[in-house]
């Protein structure tokens, strides 16, 4: 039997893919940088998307590329609406995502935690 995706999902999914074309293509900030979108989250009554985003850049270039892409959101929205055949196009709140930063603070604990007993357990 074949998965079932809430309608939310199947919009935040197609939100996610236009918004990677979009920012690519037609946003000229050089602040925006390298931007990868990892999640949009829709609510359910269509009117706003949080649009979470990771930068290659350290996290001051990473504030900075939302501030960017919050400073673009209008003409996100409209060229978005422009696209899809929705009756409302939500309103975009774009959020800098931790999680790769989060991920490699842990590992590199991870690997000091492992480096220390080993050097322990060798003396």
């Amino acid at each position: 039997m074949a998965k079932e995706y809430s309608r939310t999902t199947r919009v935040a999914e197609l939100i996610r893919r236009e918004l990677a074309q979009l920012i690519q293509q037609e946003i000229k900030d050089p602040r925006v940088g390298l931007v990868t979108l990892t999640d949009v989250e829709v609510t359910t009554d269509l009117a706003h998307a949080k649009v979470f985003v990771s930068v290659l850049d350290k996290t001051d270039a990473a504030i900075e590329a939302v501030a960017a892409l919050n400073h673009a959101a209008g003409f996100l929205r409209r060229e978005l609406s422009r696209q899809l055949s929705l009756r409302t196009t939500p309103a975009l709140k774009f959020i800098h995502d931790q999680t790769t930063e989060n991920a490699n603070h842990l590992a590199a604990l991870i690997k000091s935690a492992v480096t220390d007993d080993n050097q322990s357990s060798e003396k």
